[in-house]
């Protein structure tokens, strides 16, 4: 009996690790915190179908949008370990820490870093119909009528949201913050005039501007874009120093395994590799990164730092 005990646990034990190393067997879930259409959204579909090649399993993107992107955290947080459900995150899972005062989870603790998926300067951009044509001439505006005007953010706490804040304490502006369930519906209702202003990720928005549908102020970056030539850096602009980069990124549930990990990872990279990927993402001001966990780790803390300081001077804050 004993013998037949022994021999059966060798062989639960071994038919786990075997199913282990020939990782993935079923398909596989890409959780986004974003409504569809927008720039995280994107990226995930864009991976997603080459790392359905690589895998052999379906990759499938799953949105779960809501309270700037916790939503879909959490539910990735509580899954199992086992690679098959993942966050596509944003730079929302490094602010989210520093704004939200009851958040049930810590990225770097309960979340494991794959890899870094791509990075994009945000942009200034404002409806056509509304009159300033430079950020001198908004800021002008916007002292003349203080609480009048309003900016669109992909919900509290991310970097738009900080990104609008930041604004408001470096020009001595008086505006109102309209959240909303990710880019797409913020984008929308930015196009229909409801909202005036708001920064972007460039992915999203190059192809708005390049239509006349939103118009550019400045690029909140170190140097312009090649896709948008004649739009001046916010330092350019006047204000220096205001640089926002969007951010996305693969995550695990924390205790997956770190061979797992390293599977996902290579399939994401090789994704990335892809030349139509890099062009389509080159093309909305874009770029490919494919880090190594230690260095999206190390990247996620140097935002953590980055925001902290601007959530608590605007008292940004979020129940």
């Amino acid at each position: 009996m004993k013998r037949l005990a022994i021999a059966f646990l060798f062989v639960i034990f071994a038919g786990a690790a075997a199913a282990q190393g020939s990782y993935p067997t079923k398909p596989i879930h890409l959780i986004v915190g974003y409504a569809a259409g927008g720039p995280t959204d994107i990226v995930a579909r864009l991976v997603a179908a080459k790392m359905t090649e690589s895998l052999g399993q379906p990759v499938v993107v799953e949105n779960k949008p809501g309270a700037g992107s916790n939503i879909a955290s959490e539910y990735v947080v509580k899954s199992a370990p086992d690679g098959y459900t993942l966050l596509v995150g944003s730079i929302a899972n490094a602010t989210n820490m520093v704004v939200y005062k009851h958040l049930t989870y810590d990225t770097l603790r309960d979340l494991a870093p794959i890899s870094q998926l791509m990075s994009a300067p945000s942009v200034l951009v404002v409806n056509p119909g509304f009159p300033p044509k430079n950020l001198q001439e908004l800021i002008a505006l916007a002292k003349k009528n203080p609480g009048k005007y309003a900016f669109a953010s992909t919900g509290s706490g991310g970097s738009p949201h900080l990104a609008g804040e930041m604004l408001k304490m470096r020009a001595g502006i008086d505006l109102i913050h309209v959240p909303y369930k990710g880019a797409a519906p913020a984008q929308a209702d930015l196009i229909g005039g409801q909202v005036q202003m708001a920064f972007e990720t460039a992915l999203s928005v190059v192809p708005h501007i390049k239509s006349g549908q939103l118009r550019a102020i400045a690029v909140a970056a170190n140097k312009r874009l090649a896709q948008l030539p004649d739009v001046p850096t916010m330092a350019e602009a006047g204000l220096p120093d205001f640089e926002v980069s969007s951010w996305n990124g693969l995550f695990a549930p924390a205790k997956t395994p770190p061979e797992i990990i390293a599977r996902v990872r290579e399939a994401a990279v090789k994704a990335l590799a892809a030349p139509d990927v890099r062009e389509k993402l080159t093309a909305q001001g874009a770029e490919a990164i494919g880090s190594t966990p230690e260095q999206f780790r190390a990247y996620i803390q140097a935002e953590i730092d980055k925001w902290g300081p601007v959530a608590r001077a605007s008292g940004a804050r979020v129940d």
